[in-house]
């Protein structure tokens, strides 16, 4: 049986995830060394950007042997997802599903009372500015 490659829905609810935890993170006041410990240079707010590059990369090179989340399939996509998840409920008790591939970042937002826009990487350090 032919594995489908992830849907651009897919795509999308995987990087809204990632902004999930990313808020889950900040509003417990994480710091990014907290979530990947090897990290010692300067405090880095998570958010999903880094998250991807740093926790799902790493769980999908290392499950997977893929480099890259357009190589990844339907079920893949599920498969890291469910590593990621178990991991951040025992280190972080946080437990988000996945969002469906057709809601968006308002309705979960609105439904979670999360904050209105997560920190971006290019406002993550306030006193940079």
């Amino acid at each position: 049986m032919k594995e489908h490659p992830r849907t651009n829905p897919q795509n999308r609810a995987l990087h809204l995830y990632l902004e999930m935890v990313a808020r889950e993170l900040q509003n417990q006041g994480q710091t990014l060394q907290n979530v990947v410990k090897c990290i010692e240079k300067v405090e880095i707010i998570p958010t999903g950007k880094n998250l991807k590059e740093v926790v799902w990369r790493e769980i999908q090179k290392a499950l997977l042997h893929k480099e890259s989340t357009t190589e990844l399939t339907k079920h893949e996509v599920t498969q890291v997802y469910e590593v990621m998840s178990m991991w951040l409920a025992k280190h972080f008790e946080i437990d988000l599903p996945f969002p469906s591939e057709n809601v968006s970042v308002e309705e979960l937002t609105n439904a979670r009372n999360l904050p209105d826009k997560p920190l971006e990487e290019d406002n993550a350090y306030p006193w940079r500015k």
